[in-house]
């Protein structure tokens, strides 16, 4: 009896540990949500908005194969681009040299949207950044992309949920001098209180587990 005890605990040991480490690989569809330094800009979205664990996430973009080789989609300064996911990861890296990113990945009850997402993406290739964070014109930030693109596979219902979006400083309840002057520039209202997404807001949504990047 105690042979058959202890080799049943080396069996659950066994399976333990296998489980545990498991190697990380990529999948379609993925969230790849990044910290990185844009200056006052950064500052500010991250102070709004922390992210999964309190890491502080200022961009993200959605992860696709193509003839073998993998892509991010994203919306950046340039507009909506399929960037090569090494470029991606090197983007901004930490002392030790490992990118500054996280993998937020869609719960098996949502997997099946993916392929149609990705699609939805795919059509905005080109179109510029949205500069405004208007959801109602046609150029699109980097959360908004995503959302919208999930949204569409979703049958028109929302899969991240939009909040109202502030440009103030929560600690002294005024906006921030960053987002006065740029809006000022682009001569268009502040939009407070619009509806909008940012990665560390996403980074929180129930439908995504998140993950660290391993290496292989």
């Amino acid at each position: 009896m105690k042979f058959l005890k202890s080799h049943l605990l080396l069996g659950v040991m066994i399976l333990f540990f296998s489980c545990n480490e498991k190697e990380f690989s990529w999948q379609q569809g993925d969230i790849l949500f990044q910290d990185g330094d844009c200056g006052d800009f950064c500052k500010a979205i991250r102070k709004v908005t922390e992210g999964y664990q309190g890491i502080e996430f200022s961009h993200n973009g959605l992860l696709m194969q193509e003839n073998g080789e993998w892509f991010v989609l994203e919306a950046i300064g340039k507009g909506v681009s399929k960037t090569p996911l090494q470029e991606f990861l090197n983007r901004h890296l930490d002392e030790n040299g490992k990118p500054k990113v996280m993998v937020g990945r869609l719960k098996a009850e949502y997997q099946h949207l993916i392929p149609e997402a990705i699609s939805e993406a795919k059509k905005h290739l080109g179109k510029p950044y949205d500069s405004a964070f208007n959801f109602e014109n046609e150029a699109y930030y980097c959360s908004e992309l995503i959302h919208f693109a999930f949204k569409a596979a979703n049958g028109g219902s929302d899969l991240f949920h939009p909040k109202p979006m502030t440009y103030k400083d929560p600690d002294t309840g005024e906006l921030f001098s960053v987002w006065e002057t740029y809006f000022l520039e682009l001569g268009i209202p502040i939009p407070e209180g619009k509806p909008g997404l940012n990665p560390g807001g996403m980074s929180l949504e129930p439908v995504l587990e998140m993950m660290e990047i391993q290496d292989n």
